[in-house]
C-alpha cells in the first residue's frame, strides 16, 4: 500500500536506504576506507576502524562509546556496527556478535547465575531489551550492520538486520560444558544467545541472510613512515623538547 501523505510526516525523516538494501556506492566507500587503512599499515580492521569507516561512508558520526547499542548515527538511523573475523567469510551462515556485558547481578540482584539458569537468562534478555529502549528513545530506527572479514582483510561479507526486543518467553536456557548459558528457541536446538558468567559477556548468534553482500578488496602497497613524513614536509623543527 502507498505511504499516506501526512502533515507531520516530515518528522519521521528519510532513511538513507531501506533495511538490508545497502547501495553499491556505500559498499564502495566502505571498501575504500578499508583499502586506505591497509595502505597506512593496518594489519587488521578493528571495531573502532569499522565504526570510522561506516560513519564516513554514510555521512554519519561515530560515537566511539563503549556503552549502549548505537555506534554510528545519522539524523534518522543509528547502527550497531559489528565486525567478526573468520577464515572463510563467503561460506559463513552465522556470525557471533558480542553485544555488551549484561550483568544480572548488577541489574536484578541475581548473585548466583547458576541457581536458576532460566531466571538468569530471562534477566540477560531483559537487560538487552532495556538497552534497545534507550537507543530507540534517541533514534527510532536502529539496525545492526555486520562486517565479516577474513584474516588477510581481503574478503568481506556485509549485511544489516533490525535491532528489536526479544520476546523473553520464546527462549529456554541451558548450561554448556564450560558453565556458560546458551539461549535456544523453545522446543528446538536453534541457538540464539550465549552468556558468559565470567565477565557477563552477551553474544547474539546472527544468521547471515541470503542477500548479504560479498566483496573483495585488493591489498595496496603499505606506505612507510618515511613516505608519510616526506609527503607532509616533516623535519626536526616540528619536535620541541621541553625538558
Amino acid at each position: 500500500m502507498k505511504q499516506p501523505k501526512l502533515r507531520d510526516s516530515r518528522l519521521l525523516g528519510k532513511e538513507l536506504f531501506p533495511l538490508g538494501e545497502i547501495p553499491s556506492e556505500i559498499v564502495k566507500k566502505i571498501g575504500a576506507g578499508i583499502v586506505f587503512r591497509l595502505h597506512t599499515g593496518r594489519k587488521d580492521i578493528s571495531g573502532d576502524d569499522w565504526g570510522d569507516i561506516l560513519a564516513s561512508a554514510v555521512g554519519g558520526q561515530h560515537l566511539g562509546k563503549p556503552l549502549g547499542i548505537s555506534d554510528v548515527i545519522t539524523d534518522t538511523i543509528a547502527w550497531s556496527a559489528k565486525t567478526v573475523k573468520n577464515p572463510s567469510p563467503f561460506n559463513q551462515t552465522i556470525a557471533r556478535l558480542i553485544s555488551g556485558r549484561n550483568s544480572p547481578d548488577y541489574s536484578y540482584g541475581i548473585e548466583d547465575p547458576h541457581d536458576d539458569i532460566q531466571k538468569t537468562g530471562d534477566a540477560v534478555l531483559g537487560i538487552w531489551n532495556g538497552r534497545v529502549d534507550i537507543a530507540k528513545a534517541h533514534h527510532p530506527k536502529i539496525r545492526a550492520i555486520v562486517l565479516i572479514r577474513n584474516y588477510e582483510c581481503s574478503e568481506f561479507v556485509l549485511y544489516e538486520e533490525p535491532i528489536e526486543h526479544f520476546n523473553i518467553r520464546e527462549f529456554e536456557w541451558r548450561e554448556n560444558k564450560n558453565s556458560n548459558l546458551e539461549g535456544y528457541v523453545k522446543g528446538t536446538d536453534i541457538k540464539r544467545f550465549i552468556w558468559q558468567p565470567h565477565g557477563s559477556q552477551f553474544t547474539i548468534v546472527s544468521v547471515v541472510p541470503d542477500n548479504a553482500i560479498k566483496f573483495r578488496v585488493r591489498r595496496p602497497p603499505i606506505q612507510t613512515q618515511e613516505d608519510v613524513l616526506k609527503n607532509i614536509g616533516f623535519d626536526d623543527s616540528w619536535i620541541e623538547i621541553i625538558g
